[in-house]
Formats: C-alpha cells, structure tokens, sequence
C-alpha cells in the first residue's frame, strides 16, 4: 500500500516561512513537518511513498531523498505543475498506485495519532470509495439560524463540528472523480462522493492539529519540545 501526500502547494496562509521554503520543510523540532508524517505511516508499516510536488519541489525531493535512506523508505516524486488543483495532483500520481485496490492520501502540514490499521479496516468493512479521517472541533464562534422575517429562530454557542483531518482513504475508482488539473478534490470530488453516498467518515477523536499558521507550528514544536507530542508513535 502506497501513501500518497500533497506537497505542491504554495502555502500562503505561511507567507513568513513560505516565501523561502515550502511548508512541508517548515520545522517541527529537528526535522520537517512532512517527515513527521512519514514517520507516523511507516509506523504501521507504509513505507512506500507517492509525494507529489510543485512549489519549490527540488527542495522538498532534496531534503526527503536523504531522509529515504535512513528510514528505508521507497519513494517516488511526482512533478505535479505548479498550479495545478489538488484533485489534479491525485490525477497525475494514477500510474504510479499499481496493482493496490486502494492507497493512502494526505496533506504535507497535518499531524495525527489516528490507528491506520483500523483506519483500513473501516474502509474495507464500509466498502466505500473513499474514506475521510473526521476530526471533531469546536466552532470558535456561536451559531445564528435567521429567518425570512429577520428573526433568530435557532442559537447555538460554538457547537462541535466535523471537520476534514486530511488523512484519507481512496481507492482507485476516486480517479473517475477527477476531470484536470482544474479539478479541486476538496470541492469537487469530496462534494460528488457525499451526494452519491461514496465517502465514508471515520471519527477519530485523539489528537490531531494542521500548520496553516505560525501560532500553529509554534504550539505543535512546543508539545516536541516538551516531549509532549502524541503523534509520535514510533
């Protein structure tokens, strides 16, 4: 099985690290966040990776390269454009999945202590054409429902919501989902998959946090830093 990860995009939400380097080698301790997730795969024995590469790409397979022959991992970068949409990244990885009914697909800056063994063993029981790895959050603001007549008919204080964590299960029919490059996963084919009852929702509850933010790296470097990190399950 193959695990597939996003690294292409430009990271703009990062402009203060971004503008140098590509988020998936924004450090989280010693090494880049993208290894990170690497070691919490191969942690539950996937060490074959697709890693799919845009902005600054050389970069990034410079880095992880090295990396590959420490931990005995196969990998294989994928030049994916530049700007092309995270639909189309999966697109153009398709001849490189080979015999596997399935694989794994993620983004470069998302962390998480999620069992993905049990993760496949939902998708298989489910049976589905993708799985997406549901993360519980809070909304940071309350909720108003109006009506026509301008008056609040419904008031909710930050109700918990799900939310995408990124960690994914697809098997190979997701790529009838996906027309070009144009082609927005996130929006296009996850919308598609739910209204034809193909996504499947595994709820994990543990921990989990993205790198969109520098008040994001600086809270998850200093669970590392303490020794306080759940994702490290290796």
């Amino acid at each position: 099985m193959k695990l597939v990860l996003l690294a292409g995009g430009f990271g703009t939400r990062f402009s203060e690290e971004t503008k140098k380097k590509p988020k998936p080698l924004i450090r989280i301790g010693p090494k880049p966040i993208i290894w990170h997730i690497m070691k919490i795969y191969s942690a539950h024995g996937i060490k074959d990776f697709i890693i799919c590469l845009g902005y600054k790409g050389e970069m990034i397979k410079n880095t992880i390269k090295k990396e590959a022959k420490i931990q005995n991992w196969n990998i294989k970068f994928v030049k994916t454009g530049l700007k092309t949409m995270t639909g189309g990244r999966i697109k153009r990885i398709k001849n490189f999945i080979g015999k596997d009914n399935f694989f794994f697909m993620s983004y470069g800056d998302g962390l998480c202590n999620v069992n993905i063994k049990k993760l496949i063993s939902f998708h298989l029981r489910k049976k589905k054409i993708a799985t997406i790895t549901a993360i519980r959050q809070p909304s940071r603001f309350g909720i108003l429902k109006i009506n026509k007549s301008n008056i609040v008919t419904e008031c909710r204080e930050k109700p918990l919501n799900y939310i995408n964590g990124g960690f994914f299960v697809l098997s190979k029919a997701i790529f009838s989902y996906i027309k070009n490059d144009n082609t927005i996963f996130e929006k296009d084919c996850l919308t598609k998959l739910s209204n034809n009852r193909q996504l499947a929702s595994y709820k994990h509850h543990g921990f989990w946090s993205c790198m969109d933010t520098l008040k994001e790296k600086i809270h998850i470097t200093k669970l590392w830093n303490q020794k306080n990190c759940p994702w490290k399950i290796w």
